[in-house]
């Protein structure tokens, strides 16, 4: 066993479009935090010999999102090695099924296959019984993971080594202690195949609150767990020695991190009084504003964007699904927090509440565009992820849900809605697309961020990114990237791989066809934000969503919604609203 090379290739899997290619990008769009704490934790294994002091433990890292997998070529590394195995990482319910396919692939070959993540985790903790997908991974000899892995990792490493792999790991009931965490870094050739150069990392786990489509909470655990202000500043200095010095903080929340302000202040003396060009992107949510100088802190550390959850605009929608901490009268304060800070920002907005209807969620579209000063708006189909609450009752109350894990990417319609058929929910979703992005609202959007100081290059990208992505790409932002690519001999398992003089051509004439619409979005886009440029009244711009909100004066927007506003702590008195005001009865 003298000077062996244990050989470990993690790919974090893409999944399939509806034609049955794999989604994959010349550069993609979002990072896999999953990808870099698996390459972390290993990496650490090596330093510390985990499987002897002459067994050097080797790792490579792949997206499969920005990168074609070379199953042969990575057979054949692992065999000239003599040791080691393949690991799909971070695997989502809508990646299982190109998961299933890669480990297939492998495990005829010969090769061990250890795969985990959302899907395999949320299963466990949820579901009386193994699914027959997670069975069928079974039977074909795939090790299946669940919980996270600090800690865990030189005994998984010994098993492989040893053969003597489980079938099953499960570490569910056991969530390790954030504070002796593995540093998630990645290789600069992983990290530059994103756009941007954005790496990721997470300073916390856990979520405390109890939203029934939310997979986290049974995953990560309900009790919030924290990464030390030391390690953040260890995981970013390290990233900066390769030139990274942009990252996706995937926190569900990081307003919610107790650990928020000391991490934030050594942020903002390294970007301060070290130079370094640290770029943010947080995820948090509607309260944060009334955190004393939160909002303030993390502009100053370098936060340029935040996701924020808003949802729905609905109150008796987020009642319904127990987000009951998103408090709609705070909306637009909030926003206007980010605002007066110069960020950005992101808000996901589900489709398909109980109570929603085709007319209902149009409604509520044109009040956000006229009163929410909301930068990008991203949609999805209310799903029911395994994993979550949703999905068990469900379940267990025999309630059909669609059987192709596939369709679970938050982009399809998986089980049937009270009050809309499936035709009416697919064509809300394609509609709310295309209202929400009209040209007219793009150049509101673009006008809010003139006057607001907003990095007009970002926002330009953004809108054009977010709208195409949909409309033209067929595909949702979050799994978005630039430059498609169809390979066609990886399909789906089960399709027939197309012949060359057929889909050479189709090829040439769809990625022509996609490449002009991108070029009109482009061109119009840019022709808007020069027009909102070069206008004199651009700097004095205002609109309903950009006024101040007056202390004890009547909110507007908050009317909308008079009827269904809940009698909780800080709610606003009821107050009809006029049908005058209704802004789809105005048009």
């Amino acid at each position: 066993m003298s000077g062996q090379t244990f050989k470990i290739v993690l790919i974090k899997p893409s999944h399939y479009d509806a034609d049955g290619y794999v989604i994959q990008w010349w550069r993609s769009l979002v990072p896999s935090n999953s990808l870099a704490s698996v390459h972390g934790l290993l990496a650490a294994c090596n330093s510390e010999k985990a499987l002897g002091p002459d067994v050097t433990i080797e790792v490579e890292a792949y997206d499969e999102c920005n990168t074609v997998i070379g199953v042969r070529k990575i057979v054949k590394a692992i065999r000239a090695a003599g040791a080691g195995f393949v690991g799909l990482v971070g695997v989502q319910s809508n990646q299982f099924p190109r998961a299933l396919d890669l480990g297939r692939q492998f495990r005829a070959a010969g090769i061990p296959v250890v795969l985990g993540g959302f899907h395999v985790s949320g299963c466990l903790s949820m579901l009386p019984e193994l699914p027959a997908d997670l069975k069928e991974a079974l039977d074909l000899g795939v090790t299946l993971y669940a919980g996270e892995g600090e800690g865990r990792m030189g005994d998984l490493l010994r098993d492989l080594h040893a053969g003597k792999a489980k079938p099953i790991y499960n570490f569910l009931s056991a969530m390790p202690d954030m504070a002796a965490a593995t540093l998630p870094i990645l290789p600069r050739e992983t990290v530059t195949r994103v756009a941007g150069h954005y790496t990721s990392f997470d300073a916390g786990r856990g979520c405390p609150f109890q939203c029934s489509f939310c997979t986290i909470i049974n995953v990560q655990g309900r009790k919030s767990r924290y990464r030390t202000p030391d390690d953040v500043e260890t995981i970013v200095r390290e990233n900066a020695k390769q030139g990274i010095t942009r990252f996706f903080v995937t926190d569900d929340n990081f307003a919610r991190n107790k650990n928020w302000e000391p991490i934030v202040d050594r942020l903002i003396e390294l970007r301060e009084q070290h130079g370094f060009r640290i770029r943010l992107l947080l995820q948090v949510d509607t309260l944060c504003h009334r955190i004393p100088g939160f909002i303030e802190k993390c502009a100053r550390a370098g936060c340029t964007a935040v996701f924020i959850g808003l949802e729905n605009i609905n109150p008796e929608s987020l009642m319904g699904t127990k987000k009951r901490q998103n408090k709609i009268w705070e909306y637009r304060e909030m926003l206007q927090a980010w605002r007066a800070q110069k960020v950005m920002t992101y808000a996901g907005y589900i489709l398909g509440f109980p109570t929603d209807t085709p007319e209902s969620i149009a409604h509520d579209i044109e009040i956000i565009k006229q009163e929410l000063p909301v930068d990008i708006l991203e949609f999805f189909y209310l799903t029911p992820l395994p994993g979550s609450e949703d999905h068990k009752k469900l379940l267990l109350s025999g309630v059909p849900m669609d059987p192709d894990m596939n369709k679970y990417d938050l982009e399809h319609a998986c089980t049937a809605h009270p009050r809309m058929s499936k035709a009416e929910w697919d064509g809300v979703y394609r509609d709310a697309w295309a209202r929400y992005y009209t040209d007219a609202h793009v150049e509101t959007i673009m006008r809010r961020a003139v006057v607001s100081g907003i990095n007009r290059t970002k926002m330009l990208d953004s809108l054009v990114a977010f709208s195409g992505s949909a409309m033209i790409e067929g595909v949702h932002p979050l799994q978005f990237g630039f430059v498609r690519r169809k390979l066609r001999t990886q399909r789906r398992s089960g399709l027939p791989i197309v012949n060359p003089l057929v889909f050479y051509p189709w090829r040439v004439v769809d990625f022509m066809t996609v490449l002009a619409r991108w070029a009109r979005k482009v061109v119009r886009y840019r022709g808007i934000m020069k027009r909102v440029r070069n206008d004199p009244a651009a700097a004095t711009y205002t609109d309903l969503a950009l006024t101040p909100i007056v202390a004890g004066a009547e909110d507007h927007f908050v009317q909308h919604y008079a009827d269904k506003l809940p009698h909780t702590h800080g709610a606003p008195v009821r107050h009809e609203v006029e049908p005058a005001h209704d802004v789809i009865a105005a048009e």
